[in-house]
């Protein structure tokens, strides 16, 4: 999804917004006249546990990963409202289907099954408003209609996807299990290009970054590859190759070393022979960015080299903020410096290096906003589920 912002880069996303509705906007012309009708979105009924591709077993259950319950009920009475809507306080107070994806994955994660129902409750109500099983990507309280924009955000799907199918499992819930398939099915289907010369392509939504649609499309965001959500979606639509999405992100981002920082852009464009940063967009490793380590991390794969640029930028002598990188010339822009940004960096030295974990780690400071908390909870979810052990010091 496109997210909001800090202050200090209101103005990019001006531009991100200004360029994203040309793109975006074909979805609702196209969202009624959808090439694959919910009718027949769901080939044949999965299995009572889904056939898992080889692997996918063996990835430990995120059920029960997030210890510490007072965190989580801090977590909870802060973002997530009685109706199960949860609040991008940084934002304008909206709400996205990643959001939706992240708070359900943590309540998974609190083995909190009330939670989750609230949370899926609201998201089945106000999300799923297109005329196939995914989601609208935004939701505004202050506007009506809430909704101003039909397109999707694949990210968000996934993790809605993911989390459902951890509930599924978690709760022995067929429900659960069938509307994870729905979600997959479509994901596969229509954000997906399987057969791209670049190997599997995940297209940040539907509508608006094909090639067909840009002139330096296709347009892909490499922190939309949820790498950990790969090895559990093949337990409700084990026909597709989520496989091959991980080999594609893993060879995009040993290609997209871009600059003397040799890190990724947010939004990078795969017109040519090999990635670039896109048209229209400032070539920084930034907001978005920085969750591919986390989902490198969480899932555990790649070689060592893959990990070598983010792990340079975050071992740095600042290390109580995280820096915001314009790839052209390795410079920093600015810094991320609200506490839960730098739980990313924690987990990914202690992963990489076994650098002892910073005495907070394990807690999540109050008052600062959705964003970096929920990244806190995610890190502290991945190094629980990778069993990793770096004492805090």
């Amino acid at each position: 999804m496109t997210r909001g912002l800090p202050p200090f880069v209101g103005l990019s996303l001006g531009v991100v917004l200004a360029l994203a509705s040309a793109w975006i906007a074909p979805a609702r012309a196209q969202d009624g006249t959808s090439p694959v009708p919910p009718s027949t979105a769901i080939p044949a009924a999965p299995t009572p546990r889904g056939d898992a591709m080889p692997g996918a077993s063996k990835v430990a259950a995120l059920v029960d990963s997030l210890k510490n319950p007072e965190v989580w009920r801090a977590y909870r009475s802060r973002f997530v409202t009685e109706q199960g809507r949860v609040v991008d306080t940084a934002n304008g107070m909206i709400s996205h289907s990643e959001g939706q994806g992240y708070g359900m994955l943590l309540a998974v994660a609190a083995n909190d099954r009330a939670t989750f129902e609230r949370l899926w409750g609201w998201t089945r109500a106000n999300l799923m408003v297109r005329s196939d099983a995914l989601m609208a990507w935004r939701w505004e309280p202050a506007k009506r209609p809430a909704i101003a924009d039909l397109n999707n955000a694949s990210d968000g799907d996934i993790l809605v996807a993911w989390a459902l199918t951890e509930a599924a499992e978690a709760w022995d819930e067929a429900s659960y299990r069938v509307a994870a398939r729905r979600i997959a099915v479509e994901i596969a289907r229509k954000a997906i290009l399987f057969k791209d010369r670049n190997g599997a392509l995940l297209l940040p939504a539907v509508s608006g970054f094909s090639a067909a649609e840009r002139a330096d499309g296709p347009l892909i965001n490499l922190s939309y590859w949820v790498f950990p959500a790969f090895a559990r979606l093949p337990a409700v639509a084990p026909e597709f190759d989520w496989a091959a999405l991980t080999n594609s992100g893993l060879n995009l981002l040993r290609r997209s070393r871009f600059g003397p920082s040799k890190l990724p852009t947010e939004w990078i464009s795969l017109k040519g022979d090999e990635p670039r940063p896109a048209d229209g967009f400032p070539p920084l490793y930034s907001y978005n960015a920085i969750r591919i380590p986390l989902y490198l991390v969480w899932a555990g794969i790649g070689r060592p080299s893959d990990y070598e640029p983010f792990v340079a930028l975050w071992s740095g002598p600042d290390r109580e903020r995280l820096p915001i990188v314009d790839t052209a010339d390795g410079r920093t822009v600015e810094s991320l410096s609200e506490s839960g940004y730098t739980a990313l960096s924690a987990l990914l030295l202690c992963d990489r290096r076994g650098t002892p974990l910073p005495d907070g780690f394990g807690r999540p400071q109050a008052g600062e906003n959705y964003y970096p908390t929920t990244l806190h909870l995610l890190a502290m979810v991945a190094l629980q589920m990778r069993n990793l052990s770096c004492q805090a010091r």
